[in-house]
């Protein structure tokens, strides 16, 4: 396990990742075996942690039981990467979670929001260092939905609460997150959250947000490299080009329906032939035509790429 401070500097070095959750096509119960070998293939690549029982890793369909047999899964089958392990809802079981997830050999955590309802700074304050106070290892914000700490909720957290080592935004309010890099400066690692964050990567690295997690990771490491690398490098070419022919089609397709951001992650894995199994409800999986869309752009991109 990594100590906090440690981690920080690694969260900060390079492109992140969420694997999806594989689940039995037949039952959706969790496919330990299948998983392990997903997350072990993407360790082969560069990234510089994995979050395990993320937003893409269906988080809100797991039972509290099964998020450490996940996060537990991934720490054996990563090597060194480092594990990052989804982590939320109401505070005493966020607390619950949290404790189960170090037992089960995460780095840190990423918490994300609460169940429900919305809450004021003081709610949200109480909440967050609850969950920090009840662990050793690293935490991480993720502003999100119904769960947005403002600069002055973040910077007393960040005194507060030594192992809070990392925030992160999916709420694309340029203002806020400005202030909130501007204010607490290298303190935490500022991570970008957007779904599909490669269409906002330029945005966010002009404010000092210079990693984030790549959902497309998943099935096209190779591709979702690329376009880090050539963010971090200022190449706007590479990344025009990048985005022209692939991620702006891709949210296209994304947006047909609600939740096909993690269905859409899914599906690119069963088009590469490494199939995940289906989404849980309330979720849903593509269509066969959608498929068949999704895998005639992977596979247009894998042309370009040889050529």
């Amino acid at each position: 396990m990594m100590h906090y401070s440690a981690l920080k500097t690694v969260l900060g070095s390079g492109l992140l990742s969420f694997p999806v959750t594989h689940f039995d096509a037949a039952s959706h119960d969790f496919n330990r075996a299948a998983y392990q070998d997903h997350v072990a293939w993407l360790s082969q690549y560069e990234a510089a942690a994995l979050f395990a029982a993320g937003g893409t890793g269906e988080l809100f369909s797991l039972t509290p039981a099964e998020i450490p047999q996940v996060v537990a899964a991934a720490k054996e089958a990563a090597g060194a990467t480092p594990i990052i392990a989804g982590c939320g809802y109401g505070t005493r079981q966020a607390v619950e979670v949290a404790q189960a997830v170090q037992a089960a050999g995460a780095d840190a955590i990423l918490l994300l929001p609460h169940y429900l309802i919305g809450a004021p700074q003081a709610g949200l304050y109480a909440h967050i260092k609850a969950v920090c106070d009840a662990v050793d290892i690293g935490v991480i914000i993720y502003n999100r939905a119904n769960s947005i700490a403002n600069a002055d909720t973040v910077a007393r957290l960040a005194d507060a609460c030594p192992n809070l080592i990392g925030f992160k935004d999916g709420t694309g309010n340029i203002q806020q997150v400005r202030e909130i890099v501007a204010r607490l400066g290298d303190r935490l690692t500022y991570i970008g959250g957007m779904p599909t964050h490669e269409l906002f990567a330029e945005a966010y690295d002009a404010m000092g947000v210079t990693t984030y997690s790549s959902a497309v990771f998943n099935f096209v490491p190779e591709l979702a490299l690329e376009f880090y690398r050539a963010m971090r490098g200022k190449d706007r070419a590479t990344m025009t080009r990048i985005l022209t022919d692939f991620f702006y089609p891709f949210a296209a397709l994304r947006d047909r329906s609600p939740g096909y951001a993690v269905s859409i992650i899914k599906a690119g894995l069963a088009a590469v032939g490494r199939d995940p199994g289906p989404v849980r409800p309330p979720l849903t999986d593509l269509t066969p035509a959608e498929l068949a869309d999704l895998t005639r752009l992977i596979q247009a991109q894998s042309v370009a790429r040889a050529a």
